[in-house]
């Protein structure tokens, strides 16, 4: 780490030293991307000092977990902090996503896995109720199978807000949480102004996404990506995860990371007028506003069965 490019931080309570910018799994599989790009990513970013790696179960049906266990053969695990997430609500779901996970990373330990797409109030109960996912994680948690958790979502602050609040009723605090952290945020349905404050105050490690929202903050022609990116590294993230499809990209991270310099406060007020107008209406969030990223909502038995006393309600046999 001594000679890296890369600057690290210290994600929430856990004491890990985390690179400032981590590598997004799901551009890995992307059509534009083969496999052997996605190889000399992920191996190029790690030889230049980012050791945090995203991934999900669904990501690419599961090809973006696979292309990155294969990348993180031959020495290159231990030299990473590697996260995944789940979609199963249940415990029963979970373990099987979790299961898969490990084998598709090649690896008998996740650092962190976290609770994907809490994009609905109903979520944080179905998580922790009891034979919900939570009761899986930990119980892989205590078996070595991982050893931090947490959760994501990119829909609605208020969400992520209750999910803390369920998690708290049930006497657990997250190690980590993920949300939508950019330019735009700032000033629309604003995870920044509701969200960070709590998890800065808890300590809980706070992991930025959808910083560029995937280029559509680049299409309102309002701001660049060395901004977008600078603005979430000048917020208190642990980690600022971008998608990488090109060398080009992974070099754009890079840049950003060596030119950051912390905002004045008039500095900062000067970048947040640029996007003010733009961002007013989401326009520029689509994962905020529409469905068109959730993909739980499209794909519902990824969630897992609804439990079955509840059934047995809805059907009146109890």
């Amino acid at each position: 780490m001594a000679d890296s490019e890369m600057p690290y931080r210290v994600l929430g309570g856990t004491g890990e030293k985390v690179s400032a910018i981590g590598l997004g799994g799901w551009h890995l599989a992307l059509p534009k991307v083969d496999e052997k790009l996605a190889f000399r990513i992920v191996r190029s970013a790690i030889d230049r000092g980012i050791n945090f790696m995203d991934n999900c179960w669904d990501y690419n049906d599961g090809i973006s977990e696979l292309r990155m266990g294969k990348a993180l053969r031959e020495g290159y695990r231990q030299k990473v902090f590697l996260m995944t997430k789940i979609d199963g609500r249940t415990k029963k779901e979970a373990t099987r996503q979790l299961e898969q996970s490990l084998e598709r990373l090649q690896t008998d330990c996740i650092d962190l896995v976290q609770h994907h797409e809490i994009l609905r109030f109903e979520d944080p109960n179905r998580i922790f109720a009891r034979d919900g996912a939570q009761e899986a994680l930990l119980e892989a948690q205590k078996a070595g199978k991982l050893r931090y958790i947490g959760f994501t979502g990119h829909k609605d602050p208020r969400i992520h807000l209750y999910m803390l609040e369920v998690a708290r009723e049930n006497g657990f605090k997250f190690d980590a949480v993920q949300m939508p952290l950019n330019l735009m945020d700032a000033h629309f349905r604003s995870f920044s102004k509701q969200v960070l404050p709590e998890l800065v105050k808890d300590g809980i490690g706070v992991l930025a996404m959808k910083t560029l929202a995937n280029g559509s903050l680049l299409e309102s022609k309002t701001v660049t990506a060395i901004e977008c990116l600078h603005y979430a590294l000048h917020l208190p993230t642990s980690v600022v995860i971008t998608g990488v499809d090109s060398m080009e990209i992974l070099e754009q991270a890079f840049e950003a990371a060596r030119t950051f310099k912390p905002f004045s406060d008039e500095e900062l007020q000067k970048l947040l007028a640029k996007t003010q107008k733009a961002a007013a209406h989401g326009e520029f969030e689509p994962f905020k506003t529409s469905s068109i990223y959730d993909g739980t909502a499209a794909n519902q038995k990824w969630l897992g069965e609804e439990p079955e006393h509840l059934q047995a309600l809805m059907m009146g046999t109890v």
